[in-house]
C-alpha cells in the first residue's frame, strides 16, 4: 500500500512537471481576454520564394492573395489548425521577401453567441495568426489585430457550412505597403 502511495504522489509531481503554461503575448482589451499559446521554439520554415503567378506583379496584394489570406477555426476555439499553418508558413515567406509590407489581422466568429463573447473569441483567434506568424520570424511590430466578432460574416446564411466560414482569421496587407499593380 505504501508502494502505491509514493507511485501515486511521484507521478503527480513527475505530471505537474511536465505542464507548460500559456505564453500572453496578446493584447488585452477587456475581461474576456485570455492568455494566446504560441510554440516555446521557432518554427522552422523551409526559405522556398513565394513565387507569383505568371500576370501577377510580384508583391502585390493579389500576389499576397494567391499564397493564401485567411485561416479558419474550430467551433468555439481559436487554435491554428494544420491547414492554417501552411497557410501562416507561405505568409511568413512573402513577408520574409517583402520586409516593408505590414498586415491587420482580422479576427471573426461566427453568428452564434452574444456579440460580447465573439468579439474576445475573434481577438483571441487574430492574436492565434499573429502569434503563429511571429513564431516563423516576422517582427511583431509589423502586425496589428483588430476583432470583429460576428459583425462581418463572409457567408450571411444561416447554415453550419456559412458559420466553417465566418469562423475565420484574415490578413490583410497595409495597402500602402504593397507594390501596387498599377503602373
Amino acid at each position: 500500500m505504501r508502494f502505491h502511495l509514493v507511485a501515486v504522489v511521484l507521478t503527480a509531481f513527475t505530471l505537474a512537471a511536465c505542464e507548460s503554461t500559456p505564453t500572453d503575448t496578446g493584447t488585452q482589451t477587456g475581461a474576456a481576454a485570455t492568455p494566446v499559446r504560441t510554440p516555446t521554439t521557432p518554427v522552422e520554415v523551409p526559405q522556398v520564394a513565394a513565387r507569383p503567378k505568371p500576370g501577377m506583379v510580384p508583391g502585390s496584394l493579389e500576389h499576397f492573395r494567391s499564397v493564401g489570406d485567411r485561416v479558419f477555426f474550430d467551433f468555439d476555439k481559436y487554435d491554428v489548425k494544420p491547414q492554417g499553418r501552411q497557410t501562416l508558413e507561405a505568409q511568413a515567406i512573402f513577408l520574409k521577401q517583402w520586409q516593408n509590407v505590414t498586415l491587420t489581422i482580422q479576427g471573426h466568429a461566427d453568428e452564434r453567441g452574444t456579440r460580447e463573447y465573439n468579439l474576445a473569441l475573434g481577438e483571441r483567434r487574430a492574436n492565434s495568426v499573429k502569434n503563429y506568424l511571429v513564431s516563423l520570424g516576422i517582427d511583431a511590430r509589423r502586425i496589428k489585430t483588430i476583432s470583429y466578432g460576428k459583425e462581418v460574416p463572409f457567408d450571411p446564411r444561416h447554415n453550419e457550412e456559412a458559420w466553417a466560414l465566418n469562423r475565420r482569421g484574415v490578413s490583410e496587407p497595409d495597402r500602402g505597403t504593397l507594390v501596387s499593380s498599377t503602373n
